[in-house]
């Protein structure tokens, strides 16, 4: 373990993450313009007949792109913050993101990390405030509709955050079902090794990890290092396998700290605590 890790206002929580054993079906879903972004993510998967569901978006092409990073937090009632609004008015081009739709107080909400070009600054990453943008045109993105469980915004007292949390969900009976599991894992454990934990739990040998979070900075394979205690992480390409040493979850991550710089690569084993939350779609 890397002897990082963070202390949050409230009192720790005995369960260190938290799993719904869910059904996904993979779609093409397609994001309109002439709404916010969040309307535009929420109607195309109820278009599908879902109500939550994980959503990759490449080369997405945007109208307004407004976005924070992760700040240090002005006062004791918080371990970390947001920046200010960083404004795109001109918009700019999603180049890879993920996002999780769920609800928060029985509407629709969506949580979404990625990299995005912004004209005349480059390449730049953090957190989409979805309320706050709206896609140039009709494009087509890839999308899971899950099926039995929901990401449902709740009060958490150990963050002092109202984060999203897992929740069983009714059956939208997916015409192409893959077995799946909705997670949450809390502060200062090893991301990997929380991911290998719900795995066993959930009986998955072999498995696709999906999902965005915050982990305490990061040491990477090959020797890259990130000391802000604060950052926000997008999973490019997560995979559990059965090893020698049992169930091993690797994971490419892109990642932005509080300075704005941004960070990519896999992360060694063992070494990564989650800041505040992490939040998975685990196939």
């Amino acid at each position: 373990m890397s002897g990082r890790s963070i202390r949050h206002p409230g009192p720790i929580a005995h369960e260190r993450h938290a799993a719904v054993a869910c059904q996904a079906q993979s779609l093409t879903i397609t994001l309109e313009p002439g709404k916010t972004f969040n309307a535009s993510v929420a109607d195309a998967l109820s278009a599908h007949g879902f109500q939550a569901g994980y959503v990759l978006l490449e080369d997405v092409p945007m109208k307004r792109m407004d976005y924070v990073i992760p700040a240090g937090s002005p006062g004791e009632s918080h371990a970390a913050w947001y920046s200010e609004t960083y404004v795109c008015p001109s918009g700019g081009t999603i180049r890879r993101a993920g996002l999780h739709l769920g609800r928060r107080d029985g509407e629709a909400f969506l949580h979404c990390h990625g990299l995005w070009e912004v004209p005349g600054e480059g390449l730049r990453m953090g957190h989409l405030l979805p309320f706050d943008a709206e896609v140039g045109e009709a494009t087509q993105v890839r999308a899971y509709g899950i099926s039995g469980a929901l990401l449902d915004v709740a009060d958490d007292a150990e963050t002092n955050f109202r984060l999203f949390a897992p929740r069983a969900a009714p059956v939208a009976n997916p015409a192409r079902p893959r077995r799946a599991v909705l997670a949450t894992a809390r502060p200062n454990g090893d991301i990997c090794e929380a991911i290998e934990a719900i795995c066993a739990e959930h009986g998955f040998d072999e498995a696709e990890v999906l999902g965005i979070g915050s982990i305490v900075g990061a040491d990477f394979a090959g020797g890259g290092h990130v000391a802000s205690y604060a950052t926000e992480v997008l999973i490019r390409d997560g995979r559990v396998s059965r090893t020698a040493e049992g169930l091993r979850a690797r994971l490419d991550i892109a990642m932005v700290g509080m300075d704005g710089a941004i960070a990519e690569g896999v992360l060694v084993h063992g070494a990564n605590p989650v800041c505040v939350t992490f939040e998975l779609l685990i196939l």
